[in-house]
């Protein structure tokens, strides 16, 4: 099962857990891979307990406010809620948090919106560095490896 299995969730509509469960549970899979179609952008961002403007310190703490955002096309992964003690000693991410939209462009925006919406208090977050992410051209323009960010953005 892929991390960031919430993505091809959302878009082929397949809840990838269920059905690994039922093969798991030497049930039949239920649909065969032509029956799988692909619809729309999902972008996923992980939300860390963490500090950018620090380098990205840790930020441990009790979650004094906890609000992320639900709707059409926004999926949230967490365990978190209000009084739930960030660990100096874990990993330091706190919620995933996915969106689906037509396009890309329509992917962003909406997790822009979501981003906006999300009130963490008691730790620091990394909320504020993805939305600059996506509200740089580079960024929205498309093709960004996994060393833009490091080479171009925070260079």
């Amino acid at each position: 099962m892929q991390v960031e299995h919430p993505v091809s969730e959302f878009v082929t509509g397949i809840d990838i857990v269920r059905a690994q469960l039922r093969i798991a549970a030497g049930e039949p899979l239920g649909f065969a891979q032509d029956d799988v179609r692909v619809t729309g952008h999902s972008i996923e961002c992980r939300i860390n307990a963490e500090d950018p403007a620090n380098n990205f310190m840790p930020s441990p703490g009790r979650i004094t406010e906890w609000v992320l955002p639900t709707g059409a096309g926004i999926r949230v992964d967490t365990h978190v809620q209000p009084g739930t003690e960030i660990s100096p000693y874990y990993d330091s991410m706190i919620a995933k948090l996915i969106v689906h939209a037509p396009d890309r462009a329509s992917a962003i925006a909406l997790l822009d919106r979501a981003l906006a919406k999300a009130r963490i208090g008691g730790v620091a977050s990394t909320v504020p560095l993805v939305r600059s992410i996506l509200a740089d051209p580079a960024f929205a323009a498309g093709p960004v490896t996994t060393r833009w960010l490091e080479q171009e953005f925070l260079a």
